[in-house]
């Protein structure tokens, strides 16, 4: 008896294996492609909020000759914003830091008692921008009280205002 190789088959046969070996070792290899572990975990950051500079009120009138019987003057002025961005004002409040009383004065005293303000908390409500002489506020007014004394220490005093903001 003689054997009789079907080289056709064989070869068929060979091409398979090497194929569903190749499709084997793609499915294999492309699994490991697409593997992962799962972790937990935490961590921490953080992030700042900037501060702000002071904003300054600016008187803008000039108040002079102040005397009995004299009418109210205006107060008004605006602001310098320092800071890096804009800052919101609600009101800008007015007061009689001090009297400041001129040389050789006459004799007696001249305090806050003798001048009126009125209208001391103005309304702003506004944003003020970055800048010098920025936004404004007014509505106040300063007056010379015509007490029935005499005020001859006020004559050349200088009043010494006060501005507060919030």
């Amino acid at each position: 008896m003689s054997t009789v190789l079907n080289t056709g088959a064989s070869r068929r046969s060979r091409t398979k294996k090497i194929a569903f070996v190749t499709a084997g070792l793609l499915l294999v290899g492309g699994g490991a492609a697409f593997a992962y572990w799962t972790v937990g975990g935490a961590g921490t950051g953080t992030a700042a909020t900037g501060t702000t500079s002071n904003i300054l009120p600016l008187q803008t009138t000039t108040v002079t000759d102040m005397r009995p019987g004299d009418s109210a003057q205006p107060l008004d002025g605006n602001f310098t914003n320092g800071d890096d961005g804009p800052v919101y004002v609600g009101t800008v409040t007015a007061s009689i830091a001090s009297v400041t009383m001129a040389a050789g004065a006459a004799n007696g005293t001249c305090d806050a008692t003798d001048y009126t303000l009125a209208g001391a908390a103005m309304t702003v409500d506004a944003e003020i921008p970055v800048g010098f002489r920025q936004g404004a506020w007014t509505g106040a007014t300063i007056k010379f009280n015509d007490k029935a004394t005499n005020q001859d220490a006020c004559k050349g005093a200088i009043v010494n205002l006060a501005y507060t903001i919030s």
